[in-house]
């Protein structure tokens, strides 16, 4: 599977993404990722849609001296910065891998953990069935995905920023939520997964400033590279726009941002 257009994380974007995002909303769900995965001693570990290595740091820091962590993603630039935070010591391995066409023989894993990338799956069965597939018998599969936008209001207040300079034509540049829960537990009872959990995880993070995490929306995804093929609009000026409905939303000194997610965990009979 070729990586679509609105899922590219190129040029500066991974370090945008991890420096000016990361704190805000993905490291907190990230230890609560690590430690779901390292409470049953995994040795074997595969994540998917790594990343910069935000949870795979988390996980290599919580899982067990023994274990052997594998960390993937379809994003070559996004994992060139997640192996930046590790020792060649700390037996973490990298490489490109579709989740829905996984380069690893059967039964290799004892868990597969996945944070906030499920969204991204253009085939989200497919990606659960060869999650079975990898899984041995007792394994474990975690993962995490936006809640409703009503819970999130972060990519709401970024797509009303857009729409000013792009009204009826925003562009579309990240699926940010998955929040029907019954389909996804369906698709994993057909892939064959059981004892399956689900918890909602509510967060409200502190912002200390609210316009380096407007950038990071801006320069640390897809859209900055769509507003670069448009042109016309200087992404500065989304990044001022989206720091200003921040902050008359969600106060400031410091920003309150409200956000929740969905975990999800299912084993292998």
């Amino acid at each position: 599977m070729a990586i679509s257009d609105t899922a590219r994380f190129v040029g500066d974007v991974p370090q945008y993404y991890d420096r000016s995002l990361g704190p805000v909303i993905f490291h907190d769900f990230a230890a609560d990722m690590a430690r779901l995965a390292a409470a049953n001693g995994p040795v074997d570990v595969l994540e998917t849609a790594a990343g910069t290595g935000i949870v795979t740091r988390k996980l290599r820091d919580g899982l067990g001296p023994q274990a052997r962590l594998t960390a993937t993603d379809l994003n070559a630039p996004m994992l060139d910065l997640a192996k930046s935070k590790f020792g060649a010591d700390e037996q973490v391995s990298f490489g490109p891998a579709d989740a829905s066409n996984l380069p690893f023989a059967d039964s290799a894993f004892d868990a597969i953990v996945c944070q906030f990338g499920l969204m991204f799956f253009p085939d989200k069965d497919r990606a659960h069935r060869e999650a079975r597939r990898i899984l041995r018998p007792s394994g474990r599969y975690l993962f995490s995905v936006w809640d409703a936008p009503r819970y999130n209001p972060f990519p709401r207040l970024g797509l009303e920023a857009i729409e000013r300079f792009f009204p009826g034509d925003p562009p579309q540049f990240l699926a940010f939520c998955c929040a029907e829960i019954d389909p996804i537990k369906e698709s994993l009872i057909d892939a064959g997964f059981t004892d399956i959990r689900v918890s909602i995880r509510p967060r409200v993070a502190e912002v200390a400033d609210p316009m380096d995490f407007a950038r990071g929306f801006v320069f640390g995804s897809p859209l900055v590279e769509q507003l670069r093929e448009r042109g016309g609009v200087d992404a500065e000026s989304i990044v001022e726009e989206l720091a200003e409905r921040l902050a008359q939303e969600l106060g400031h000194n410091p920003m309150r941002l409200p956000m929740q997610a969905i975990f999800y965990e299912a084993r292998v009979a």
